[in-house]
């Protein structure tokens, strides 16, 4: 089970709900340690003094606020600790807005908030509720670790959720930042429409259970095949980029090879209804175990059309099933 890593009240109004924070996320990715190359010795990092070379004990290291031209300010973590926000142990609703309003380049880090004992859960039911009916997130400050955050409370599937927000100031301006921005209204009417017309025949139903890591997957199998000794055989090459020129005619070819997919579905025999109930994770397997290429740039009808052109499921799939 989970353990709690803030525990407080969440206020809206005069209503105080006791409740406890989780961590809804966790890093699933592989991580490596470092060797010098050649040999089985591991590279360590150390706190040296530039100087002198000694290593520094934790203890004795502070902090300095770099002024340019190698000055300066030294500042000691007692002050730093003396400034920051009070540890404080609630979660203040300000307002409610709607979800809409909050462009998703603010969210952060999503939490669970959960009941902090049985006897509270009639409240924080009548929360989920009320906050699920008219679509809108609580926006609150609280103080976790000695950093203040504003975050958004919102409804989720029978639980709170709080999504820590950045503030404003953290977004960069993507006009100030970026030079290679192109002008605005280039695009000419045709183009656009075609372009919408791809969109649409692309169209499906978000089902985040389709979507997984294949990259870590690669790395995994990059691991099992170097261990075994069996030869590793490189990604397809990306594409090249869209001339200028092709643009329109590109977009055409792809809007009319989704609408012959669609129109040849039925005279193609039927992949059977158990390659359309399962999700995009167990239809990438079976495209890798078919030597299915370009199964990792393919959308989920995609991969069934390329699975049944290549016979189907697996032998080894079929019986399982």
């Amino acid at each position: 089970m989970a353990r709690a890593i803030w525990s407080g009240a969440l206020n809206f109004g005069l209503v105080t709900v006791p409740v406890e924070l989780y961590s809804a996320t966790e890093d699933h990715t592989i991580h490596f340690r470092q060797f010098q190359r050649g040999t089985s010795d591991r590279i360590r990092y150390r706190r040296v003094n530039e100087r002198t070379g000694d290593e520094v004990p934790y203890t004795d290291i502070v902090k300095g606020y770099d002024l340019g031209g190698d000055e300066y300010v030294i500042v000691e973590q007692q002050e730093l600790d003396e400034i920051a926000p009070g540890r404080s142990r609630t979660i203040d609703i300000d307002a409610f807005v709607d979800l809409e309003q909050i462009d998703p380049v603010y969210f952060q880090k999503t939490y669970w908030l959960a009941p902090a004992k049985e006897e509270f859960g009639k409240a924080y039911s009548l929360l989920i509720d009320a906050m699920g009916k008219t679509n809108r997130a609580g926006v609150a400050r609280f103080v976790m670790r000695g950093k203040e955050y504003i975050a958004a409370v919102r409804s989720g599937d029978g639980v709170l959720v709080l999504n820590t927000l950045l503030f404003p100031e953290d977004i960069r301006e993507p006009s100030k930042e970026i030079s290679k921005l192109p002008a605005k209204k280039q695009s000419q009417a045709k183009e656009l429409d075609m372009a919408v017309s791809l969109i649409e025949s692309m169209a499906e139903e978000w089902r985040p259970e389709d979507y997984h890591d294949t990259y870590t997957e690669r790395v995994k199998q990059l691991i099992d095949d170097k261990r075994a000794g069996r030869t590793v055989t490189p990604a397809e090459q990306p594409p090249e980029a869209t001339k200028v020129v092709d643009l329109f005619e590109a977009l055409s070819r792809s809007v009319e090879s989704r609408k012959g997919k669609k129109g040849g579905s039925a005279k193609k025999k039927s992949p059977g209804p158990e390659l359309h109930d399962l999700s995009k994770s167990d239809l990438d397997d079976m495209a890798r175990e078919l030597g299915v290429k370009g199964r990792s740039k393919m959308n989920r009808e995609q991969l069934i059309d390329a699975i049944t052109e290549a016979g189907g499921p697996p032998k080894s799939r079929r019986k399982a099933s």
